[in-house]
């Protein structure tokens, strides 16, 4: 297995979804707290990782197993058919990823609290029946939610309380700020699941995989695309006025055209392979700068 195939095995392009809520959560940290715990963030960088990598990888070993469209997915679009991947080979992949990652946060726990365990605990729930399973979440109109969730808010969320546990309190007080600093990231991650779901619509109810586009329609769904990014706008606003975070956030604005400028070709052609890298691309600037406006607040 060559890298490029390994980095599509993992979807390593997708990755900021996971890395932008941990650097995110890592700015808020030092932000409000002023306050960092270097070796278990680091440990629960490695752990994260590898469990996203473990969560694409079953993603794609699932799928495979489960296509009813023999000819076409199975042979021609997964990854493990089209590349002649050895099963072998992926179920190594699988264990080691998930052990490595499973240990590490045992020990991440150990460090620094049983709330980041329980946290976690759910995370690993949502991730392996993301997929698995006679109903796996990935084809119901839950998928949305489930990935937006997990990787926008509580990998944010978890990433604050390793550096802050010391003075971190389980109240209202604590955990609105920090989802509503999080409300992008967890809409913007929502849109790449909504939008690889469009994107498959035709292919997925061809496979038996009834997603919230099935119920929805298409038009609905691009609608709902369109309002996550307009509510991700909103938090920021809200999070400024209520004082959460720097008026220097509101430079996030300066970003509109580049987003109008992306989302204009995936409103009227939603094409897997045409279109979709648009709302990675919006996720990624966005976050990218949402983050460095966070940590640059924190010289003013």
């Amino acid at each position: 297995m060559n890298f490029k195939t390994f980095a599509e095995l993992i979807e390593l392009k997708a990755k900021v979804a996971s890395v932008f809520p941990f650097l995110l959560g890592l700015a808020y940290s030092l932000y409000h707290y002023q306050m960092a715990n270097f070796l278990p963030l680091f440990l629960y960088f490695i752990a994260m990782f590898c469990f996203n990598c473990f969560v694409d990888i079953w993603d794609n070993y699932n799928d495979y197993h489960k296509a009813v469209d023999t000819e076409d997915y199975k042979k021609n679009t997964n990854i493990i058919g089209r590349e002649n991947l050895p099963i072998k080979t992926i179920r190594t992949l699988l264990i080691a990823f998930f052990s490595l990652s499973f240990f590490l946060g045992l020990g991440v726990a150990w460090l620094v609290g049983w709330p980041v365990f329980w946290l976690g605990l759910f995370c690993y729930f949502v991730g392996i029946f993301y997929s698995a399973g006679p109903k796996p979440l990935s084809s119901l109109p839950v998928g949305e939610l489930a990935s937006g969730l997990t990787m926008g808010y509580l990998i944010f969320l978890i990433c604050v309380y390793i550096n802050t546990s010391a003075a971190f309190a389980w109240n209202f007080e604590s955990l609105a700020p920090t989802f509503l600093v999080a409300l992008p990231s967890t809409l913007l991650i929502s849109n790449l699941m909504l939008a690889n779901n469009t994107c498959d619509l035709e292919e997925d109810e061809a496979n038996h995989r009834y997603t919230i586009v099935h119920y929805i329609g298409r038009k609905n769904a691009l609608r709902w695309w369109t309002m996550s990014i307009v509510l991700a706008y909103i938090s920021i606003v809200v999070a400024v006025v209520l004082g959460v975070v720097s008026p220097l956030m509101l430079l996030l604005f300066l970003l509109l055209p580049f987003i109008v400028k992306q989302a204009r070709p995936y409103l009227q052609r939603q094409v897997k392979k045409e279109t979709f890298i648009v709302s990675v691309k919006i996720l990624l600037v966005f976050s990218f700068a949402q983050t460095i406006l966070m940590l640059v607040s924190l010289a003013v």
